[in-house]
């Protein structure tokens, strides 16, 4: 009503909230059918497969982006520079990409509560690469537990193509960090809330009412992925193993309607009628089932008085229950039965694990629970009680926005707007000074532009060969090319300019000064032969496909298939089988633009560089080194280089990138002919002996 709305105004600004309005059609069809009726089975591993779902999907869609846009506009109007954006859950998985359209340079977190699938049952989403473009949006995407972080990195390699380290993912303009931070709660107010005269008098009551019994407790919504079926079969075997315990149990099963009407409402309401026929007499029922809600001091009554916390869910994020079942159980030091398919089972170890499926697991585990020993049953509870007190929801929400901090603060660093235009001049004092200098120069792309490997390297400009001559006509300068190519290829520059170190195969092989010989740096090819086998495997399924073999890197070519669409998805398929199969040998795949990379982890262009440099200190003192590169490939020697000067080991670095884009270079030129002018530049003028 209209006579509300200063009421309401007030209210959200007394609780620092700002309301977004959608139509109630939008809200519904956001919420209650595409969040609950698609997202939500879909991430618990409970694909949806009946007409009404295909109907929510195809017409809910366009509810769920409306209310999604909706958020996402009024997170940029109330936006300030400085401000940090912290989106929550799967109700809101495009927003951080629509606020990262809006606002380029925000700092936006995102946090997935519930669990995120493996990538066989994501990718059957229809909308699956809009979402994951979605989450992306962010700069920090953190999760409960490794496992779904795992899951997510390993979806967006498989569906978006993209190269995922463990890390994180990297976009062509950005990098987006990956983790997992599990979620805490309130220790503290649960305390204050726990010495509530409503808490105690339900504790006396419950007391009272069920005097000489153990009892066993459950709370969850009453839908397919919370596992209650299974919590109550697995009961009733309890019950038939050990009748002679019927009378001293009873299990208070409290169950929360959803949004998802099934029927699994009749299926839980069949299996306790079953139960309590079999087992209840005039003045006691073994199971007591409550298809409602309770109040909060109900609920914290019943957590202090179980004698057993029964957990099934099929799956879940990081169920909470549990933490404040170890809270209320501070004096009594109860067990805790939880399913191994839960978040929390990651970090509490002295709870009992249980696959809900393996009913006679659940009933022998209540059997357990029941039986157990007060010291072992303190023992177990310690642990947790440990972990839950270092683990709280301040410490969550301190370690998040810590880490969101430290990504933003470091990609910010690395963002082109913020890193100088090489000039030469700056640098003429330095490299006149100094005693031994060395050039690491990437080449494809850096020194030349892109083309066939062969032909890069045969039509090479003058004007570069020109500047590498140049350059090693001074006797104080070292200079190493670091090539993509292979030995064959990037050898016939040596026939063009003398004393030239070369590098092959990502860092793989090298070829020193005024020499013939091509070292392989790499000593483990054990990994080639299962390798090839999967791209051979590949490459007979994929037309036009080929596969190039370098001396150590081996290389999946797609980008000339008629049905690039189809080879796309190969490719991404690839890069996850030989990661998923080859986690034993050292080896990693990356998909790049057109081709899978396939080489070892033990060799990168770092540690080659680490070696050209370590190798060349034995003989003189460099006091002044150039590293330049043009892609991802080349970042991780910047950082090294300058690490460099900044420890001191070296008196002079110059870290340059080709192109205007985030890096940790500390300059940058627009294209390659800004490079080669820019290296003339610096030794212009200056002969050997000046």
């Amino acid at each position: 009503p209209a006579d509300a709305q200063p009421a309401r105004a007030a209210a959200l600004a007394r609780a620092h909230c700002l309301a977004v309005a959608v139509p109630e059609s939008a809200r519904v069809g956001h919420y209650a059918h595409f969040c609950k009726q698609i997202l939500w089975p879909f991430f618990h591993y409970q694909i949806p497969d009946n007409p009404r779902s295909k109907v929510y999907e195809d017409h809910s869609w366009h509810h769920y982006l409306r209310v999604n846009h909706a958020f996402a506009a009024a997170l940029v109007r109330a936006y300030s520079p400085g401000d940090r954006l912290w989106i929550h859950d799967y109700h809101l998985l495009l927003v951080p990409a629509l606020v990262r359209k809006a606002l380029p340079n925000a700092n936006i977190g995102f946090f997935l509560h519930v669990a995120f699938p493996s990538s066989e049952v994501f990718r059957c989403l229809a909308v699956r690469k809009d979402l994951l473009a979605g989450m992306l949006g962010a700069n920090l995407v953190a999760f409960q537990t490794a496992e779904y972080s795992h899951h997510f990195l390993q979806t967006c390699s498989r569906v978006l193509g993209v190269e995922a380290t463990a890390t994180g993912v990297y976009l062509p303009d950005r990098f987006v960090h990956v983790t997992d931070i599990p979620i805490g709660i309130d220790i503290c107010a649960l305390h204050r809330k726990l010495r509530d005269p409503a808490v105690l008098h339900w504790i006396a009551l419950l007391k009272q009412r069920y005097d000489g019994k153990k009892i066993l407790v459950g709370r969850d919504k009453l839908d397919h992925v919370k596992g209650v079926r299974q919590k109550m079969l697995g009961f009733e075997r309890f019950l038939q193993d050990h009748p002679h315990l019927a009378s001293d149990v009873v299990f208070i099963q409290v169950a929360l309607s959803t949004t998802e009407q099934n029927e699994l409402s009749s299926q839980v309401v069949d299996t306790i009628s079953r139960i309590n026929s079999s087992h209840a007499n005039l003045a006691y029922d073994p199971v007591v089932f409550l298809h409602q809600d309770i109040t909060y001091e109900q609920y914290l009554a019943l957590l202090t008085v179980a004698d057993v916390l029964v957990i099934t869910s099929l799956r879940e994020g990081m169920n909470l229950t549990c933490h404040e079942y170890v809270v209320c159980q501070e004096t009594r030091k109860k067990p805790l039965i939880l399913s191994e398919f839960t978040g929390s089972s990651t970090v509490f170890q002295g709870a009992i694990l249980v696959n809900p499926w393996d009913t006679k697991r659940v009933a022998s585990c209540i059997y357990q629970a029941l039986q157990m020993s007060p010291q072992e049953s303190a023992s177990r509870w310690q642990k947790m009680w440990d972990y839950i007190n270092s683990h709280t929801a301040e410490n969550w929400t301190t370690t998040f926005l810590d880490k969101l901090d430290s990504t933003y603060n470091d990609q910010q660093r690395h963002q082109a707007q913020f890193i100088k235009r090489f000039t030469p001049e700056e640098f003429h004092g330095e490299y006149k000074n100094a005693r031994n200098r060395l050039f690491l120069l990437d080449y494809e792309g850096t020194l030349v532009s892109w083309g066939s490997p062969g032909d890069v390297i045969m039509t090479s400009p003058q004007h570069t060969i020109d500047l590498l001559n140049d350059l090693l006509s001074d006797p104080r300068n070292s200079v190493w090319i670091f090539s993509d190519s292979t030995s064959q290829d990037i050898q016939k520059l040596a026939n063009r300019v003398n004393r030239l170190g070369l590098v092959a195969e990502y860092g793989c092989l090298l070829r020193r000064p005024n020499s013939n010989f091509w070292e392989i740096i790499c000593d483990n090819s054990d990994w080639r032969k299962p390798v090839l086998e999967i791209l051979e495997y590949y490459a007979e399924r994929t037309p036009g496909s080929k596969i190039i073999k370098g001396r150590v890197v081996l290389k999946f070519q797609w980008d000339k298939c008629e049905e690039l669409e189809f080879a796309a998805r190969q490719a991404s398929e690839i890069a996850n089988h030989i990661n998923d199969a080859c986690t034993d040998k050292q080896v990693h795949a990356i998909p790049t633009e057109g081709t899978v990379l396939v080489l070892p982890t033990t060799i990168t262009k770092t540690s080659t560089a680490q070696k050209i440099l370590k190798e060349q200190s034995t003989e003189v003192d460099v006091d002044f080194v150039v590293v330049a590169g043009d892609d991802r490939g080349d970042e991780p020697v910047f950082e090294w280089a300058a690490r460099l000067e900044e420890e001191h080991e070296v008196k002079s670095v110059v870290t340059i990138s080709v192109g205007a884009k985030q890096t940790a270079a500390k300059r940058w030129v627009a294209a390659v002919n800004g490079l080669v002018a820019g290296l003339n530049g610096l030794c212009v003028g200056h002969q050997p002996g000046d």
